[in-house]
């Protein structure tokens, strides 16, 4: 398209889950439902329309070993882009990725800053490594480099225990996350057991990701209190690989992680029938490809969300829950266009039609 163009997209607009329009027009940049007065040159696109759409749990600038050159950060953005992500919570990432901001071409992107993981119980090279003394105030530094969130390793295998375990004392946590709060910004948590949820949630944590540990006693406190979950389904089908490679050194820790997958479908149908809000997230970036947004969507159909409820997860609902705005008037043009139904059949998502990113089409 040529500065000055208008696009114009005409079929099923999907503003909301029940609010679907006839058409949209692309005018500088920015949303209308209006056609505008001197629209000379417009190109007329057909199909089903969503805004673009999220995924709350990507690390754009990560590898299996830790921080990636621009070069690299640069094709993992594009990969999501192409798949229609157009906005991601990036849960976590050691490397500096401001300059993707300058981009027009590269998804938005909402930081929580670096991991922040007690010390040799993370990945090496993905995060601050620290003792429960210095949290609140690595908590707080994170909270002001990033983009309204923090990111925590609540839970990670102890290796003398060999098994799952967590890693903050509840006193730490409550100050740590009363700190991120005062900051002005929400708290999430790795979590992959049970253990580490209670104190987090006396600690008033805002999100949790994965949520495999979720038991039938701690759902209706996570729905009381508004608690988010991410479960990141398609990592959590690299749980028996991960068994496997750990058997001989650490049965325990095997055997829970068998368990975890096992039940995942019923963990996160459980989580949302209570009305936990649950919203799609990959885990891109460490050991994942980038672009598994349609997968993810996917598998929450396959734990029992309805078609309408999983794409919500992954447009709508998740970017009023990250204060980033959907198909409205006058909001900036970022949406992607199908050539079939999403609501009838999640696997669309996998074929876009095409791209719109700040106004202009792109991959």
């Amino acid at each position: 398209m040529s500065d000055g163009a208008v696009l114009h997209v005409r079929g099923r607009v999907l503003v909301g889950p029940q609010d679907v329009r006839d058409e949209l027009w692309v005018v500088d940049g920015r949303v209308s439902f209006t056609r505008p007065p001197t629209a000379g040159d417009v190109r007329t696109v057909t199909g089903w329309v969503l805004p673009g759409l999220v995924d709350a749990h990507c690390h754009v600038g990560l590898d299996a070993h830790g921080a990636v050159d621009a070069e690299t950060s640069e094709k993992q953005a594009l990969t999501d882009r192409d798949a229609g992500t157009l906005l991601i919570r990036d849960a976590g990432s050691a490397a500096d990725t401001r300059w993707i901001d300058d981009r027009e071409d590269l998804p938005r992107i909402i930081r929580a800053g670096r991991h922040i993981a007690r010390t040799r119980r993370y990945i090496r090279n993905y995060a601050h490594e620290i003792e429960p003394g210095d949290l609140a105030a690595y908590v707080r530094a994170e909270a002001r480099r990033g983009d309204g969130w923090v990111k925590l390793v609540g839970d990670w295998i102890d290796r003398e225990r060999g098994d799952l375990a967590a890693c903050w004392p509840g006193d730490a946590l409550a100050e740590a996350i009363a700190a991120a709060h005062e900051e002005g910004a929400r708290v999430t948590a790795h979590c992959f057991s049970a253990e580490s949820l209670p104190d987090l949630l006396a600690a008033g944590i805002d999100c949790v990701e994965h949520a495999t540990g979720l038991t039938e006693d701690l759902i209706p406190v996570f729905a009381e209190r508004g608690v988010a979950i991410v479960p990141t389904l398609v990592n959590i089908a690299t749980f028996p690989d991960l068994a496997a490679g750990g058997e001989a050194k650490f049965p325990a820790w095997s055997a829970h992680m068998r368990r975890l997958h096992e039940r995942r479908y019923a963990t996160v149908g459980a989580a949302h029938d209570a009305g936990i809000p649950v919203f799609v997230g990959t885990d891109a970036g460490g050991s994942l490809a980038h672009g598994l947004v349609a997968e993810e969507v996917a598998e929450l159909v396959k734990a029992g969300l309805s078609p309408a409820e999983a794409l919500s997860a992954a447009s709508w609902g998740a970017r009023a829950w990250l204060g980033r705005p959907g198909l409205e008037e006058g909001a900036p043009a970022d949406f992607v266009v199908y050539a079939q139904d999403p609501r009838a059949d999640v696997r669309v998502l996998a074929d876009p039609r095409l791209v719109v990113l700040r106004g202009r089409p792109v991959g």
